[in-house]
């Protein structure tokens, strides 16, 4: 498990939204680059960045940005946000992002979605599914697929993709928590470990997803850092422990593996 701290620019700053709400922007930097060396600095080895301006457009809106912040860091870096096109990602990778996250394109043009792991394969590539109650939503938390999340991540694990990023909307930049149990659900739908967001905001939130760890490849957090609620160096330090101390509970406590919830 490894933390990536977030990026989401807008307007080419660093802010976070509250729920996906565009109207509820708080500026945390206006120079991106100099924030991932920052959380570079404090131990941090993977960034998630998020293009918001490209996530309602359908173009990678910050390109540029990204390239600042790939060039400034050695960080490795998953970005989202307006891929929805192969030339589009090839951009991103070109540019040394390690992942390129797939989202809206997942569920408007499941082609796409396909023509991509084909070309890409699967550790260049990431499945973004952000949801509200259970749906899929889309251009930018915007709309409303109409598609489970659940269901899209058995598609995307049929097509090949073995990274999922799962956001739960309702508690993105909120600070109150993870849900474990939504997260243990949509790691056995999809077959491989996810990718947490949404809800972190301490040290002691990571670590209260020991009885999922095997559910979890990492996990990703904004505003609590922002904030002060959780540093850098502590996040990474919770997420190397978690399996640790999932290790240690007993063994009627422990959950269902995803074999056996798959099952």
């Amino acid at each position: 498990m490894y933390l990536l701290p977030a990026i989401d620019l807008l307007d080419g700053r660093a802010v976070r939204l509250a729920k996906g709400d565009y109207h509820a922007v708080t500026v945390y930097n206006d120079d991106p680059a100099y924030q991932a060396q920052l959380f570079e600095e404090a131990g941090a080895t993977w960034l998630h960045v998020v293009d918001l301006d490209g996530a309602k457009s359908g173009n990678p809106d910050n390109l540029e940005v990204v390239r600042a912040i790939l060039a400034r860091t050695s960080l490795k870096v998953e970005v989202g946000g307006g891929v929805r096109s192969l030339e589009a990602a090839d951009r991103l990778l070109d540019a040394g992002a390690t992942r390129v996250i797939l989202g809206t394109a997942l569920v408007r043009d499941p082609d796409f979605a396909q023509a991509a792991i084909e070309k890409f394969g699967p550790d260049a590539l990431v499945a973004g599914i952000d949801a509200k109650a259970g749906e899929a939503a889309v251009a930018g938390w915007t709309e409303g697929s109409g598609v489970a999340a659940a269901d899209l991540a058995r598609r995307m694990a049929a097509l090949g993709y073995e990274h999922l990023v799962y956001t739960d909307i309702a508690r993105d930049g909120m600070q109150t928590g993870v849900e474990n149990g939504a997260y243990a659900k949509m790691a056995a739908a999809f077959g491989n470990p996810v990718i947490v967001s949404g809800g972190i905001a301490t040290a002691a939130d990571i670590r209260a997803l020991a009885p999922i760890a095997d559910a979890v490849e990492g996990v990703i957090t904004g505003r609590a850092i922002y904030e002060g609620t959780l540093t850098v160096a502590d996040g990474v330090a919770a997420c190397d422990g978690t399996f640790q101390l999932s290790d240690q509970l007993e063994e009627e406590e422990r959950p269902l593996t995803i074999e056996e919830l798959e099952s």
